[in-house]
Protein backbone atom coordinates (compact mmCIF):
# COMPACT_ATOMS: atom_id res chain seq x y z
CA UNK A 1 0.00 0.00 0.00
CA UNK A 2 1.19 3.41 -0.73
CA UNK A 3 2.40 6.11 2.00
CA UNK A 4 1.63 9.37 1.25
CA UNK A 5 3.00 11.72 4.23
CA UNK A 6 2.34 15.93 3.55
CA UNK A 7 4.50 18.68 4.86
CA UNK A 8 4.51 22.59 4.23
CA UNK A 9 1.26 23.74 5.52
CA UNK A 10 1.41 27.04 7.26
CA UNK A 11 -0.13 30.26 8.04
CA UNK A 12 0.53 33.31 5.70
CA UNK A 13 -0.95 36.21 4.55
CA UNK A 14 -3.05 37.42 1.56
CA UNK A 15 -0.32 37.31 -1.35
CA UNK A 16 1.90 34.88 0.14
CA UNK A 17 3.12 31.88 -1.07
CA UNK A 18 3.62 28.12 0.16
CA UNK A 19 4.66 24.89 -1.53
CA UNK A 20 3.25 21.78 -0.27
CA UNK A 21 4.72 18.50 -0.65
CA UNK A 22 3.39 15.17 -0.95
CA UNK A 23 6.45 12.15 0.01
CA UNK A 24 5.30 9.15 -1.73
CA UNK A 25 6.94 5.76 -0.22
CA UNK A 26 5.95 1.94 -0.92
CA UNK A 27 5.48 2.58 -4.16
CA UNK A 28 6.99 3.57 -7.84
CA UNK A 29 4.37 5.78 -8.91
CA UNK A 30 5.11 5.59 -12.96
CA UNK A 31 1.09 5.16 -13.68
CA UNK A 32 -0.88 7.01 -10.93
CA UNK A 33 -3.38 9.80 -10.96
CA UNK A 34 -1.79 12.10 -7.78
CA UNK A 35 -3.57 14.35 -6.92
CA UNK A 36 -4.01 17.46 -3.97
CA UNK A 37 -7.73 17.77 -2.34
CA UNK A 38 -8.60 20.83 0.04
CA UNK A 39 -10.80 20.91 2.66
CA UNK A 40 -12.46 24.31 4.68
CA UNK A 41 -14.31 23.48 8.05
CA UNK A 42 -17.97 23.38 6.85
CA UNK A 43 -17.41 22.55 3.30
CA UNK A 44 -17.10 19.24 1.25
CA UNK A 45 -13.72 18.49 0.26
CA UNK A 46 -12.38 19.23 -3.35
CA UNK A 47 -10.17 18.77 -5.69
CA UNK A 48 -7.07 21.36 -6.25
CA UNK A 49 -5.30 19.52 -9.01
CA UNK A 50 -4.05 15.88 -10.43
CA UNK A 51 -0.78 15.09 -11.95
CA UNK A 52 -0.40 11.81 -14.46
CA UNK A 53 2.47 10.64 -13.58
CA UNK A 54 2.43 8.56 -16.81
CA UNK A 55 2.34 11.71 -19.48
CA UNK A 56 2.88 14.58 -16.91
CA UNK A 57 -0.35 15.93 -18.05
CA UNK A 58 -1.94 18.20 -15.48
CA UNK A 59 -5.29 19.14 -14.02
CA UNK A 60 -6.40 22.42 -12.16
CA UNK A 61 -9.33 23.68 -10.76
CA UNK A 62 -10.45 26.97 -11.81
CA UNK A 63 -10.49 28.54 -8.75
CA UNK A 64 -6.80 28.02 -8.89
CA UNK A 65 -5.80 28.12 -11.95
CA UNK A 66 -2.69 30.83 -12.58
CA UNK A 67 -1.67 30.55 -8.80
CA UNK A 68 -1.46 26.92 -8.14
CA UNK A 69 0.89 24.16 -9.75
CA UNK A 70 1.79 20.68 -9.59
CA UNK A 71 4.66 19.48 -10.16
CA UNK A 72 6.49 16.10 -9.34
CA UNK A 73 10.16 15.03 -8.26
CA UNK A 74 10.93 11.51 -9.21
CA UNK A 75 14.65 11.36 -7.60
CA UNK A 76 12.80 12.54 -3.99
CA UNK A 77 9.58 10.44 -4.79
CA UNK A 78 7.14 13.57 -4.00
CA UNK A 79 3.86 15.69 -6.22
CA UNK A 80 4.50 19.20 -4.92
CA UNK A 81 1.91 21.99 -4.69
CA UNK A 82 3.08 25.90 -5.38
CA UNK A 83 0.59 27.51 -4.51
CA UNK A 84 1.15 31.77 -5.06
CA UNK A 85 -1.07 34.67 -4.33
CA UNK A 86 -3.19 33.17 -1.87
CA UNK A 87 -6.03 34.02 -0.90
CA UNK A 88 -8.53 33.38 2.29
CA UNK A 89 -10.54 31.20 0.90
CA UNK A 90 -7.68 28.82 0.29
CA UNK A 91 -7.63 28.13 3.95
CA UNK A 92 -8.26 24.41 4.67
CA UNK A 93 -6.72 21.07 5.46
CA UNK A 94 -5.18 20.22 2.30
CA UNK A 95 -4.80 16.68 1.59
CA UNK A 96 -2.65 14.68 -1.69
CA UNK A 97 -4.07 11.36 -2.72
CA UNK A 98 -3.49 8.86 -5.23
CA UNK A 99 -4.66 6.87 -7.55
CA UNK A 100 -2.76 3.53 -8.70
CA UNK A 101 -1.95 1.77 -11.71
CA UNK A 102 -3.77 4.91 -14.28
CA UNK A 103 -2.44 6.50 -16.54
CA UNK A 104 -5.68 8.54 -17.55
CA UNK A 105 -6.51 10.99 -15.02
CA UNK A 106 -8.84 13.28 -17.10
CA UNK A 107 -12.21 11.92 -15.17
CA UNK A 108 -10.41 11.65 -11.67
CA UNK A 109 -11.02 14.95 -9.95
CA UNK A 110 -13.15 14.06 -7.13
CA UNK A 111 -12.38 12.43 -3.98
CA UNK A 112 -14.82 9.66 -4.29
CA UNK A 113 -11.94 8.04 -6.90
CA UNK A 114 -9.02 7.94 -4.63
CA UNK A 115 -8.40 5.35 -2.33
CA UNK A 116 -5.26 6.32 -0.76
CA UNK A 117 -4.88 9.50 1.28
CA UNK A 118 -2.19 11.32 3.29
CA UNK A 119 -3.13 13.19 7.12
CA UNK A 120 -3.25 16.77 5.52
CA UNK A 121 -1.50 19.53 5.96
CA UNK A 122 -3.10 22.98 7.37
CA UNK A 123 -2.72 25.84 4.98
CA UNK A 124 -4.27 28.93 6.90
CA UNK A 125 -4.10 32.24 4.59
CA UNK A 126 -5.36 35.80 6.65
CA UNK A 127 -6.44 38.95 5.11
Amino acid sequence: QVQLVESGGDSVQTGGSLRLSCAVSRYTYSSACMAWFRQAPGKEREGVAVLATYDGRAWIADSVKGRFTISRDNAEKKVDLQMNSLKPEDTGMYYCAALLETFNCDYYHTPEAYLDWGQGTQVTVSS
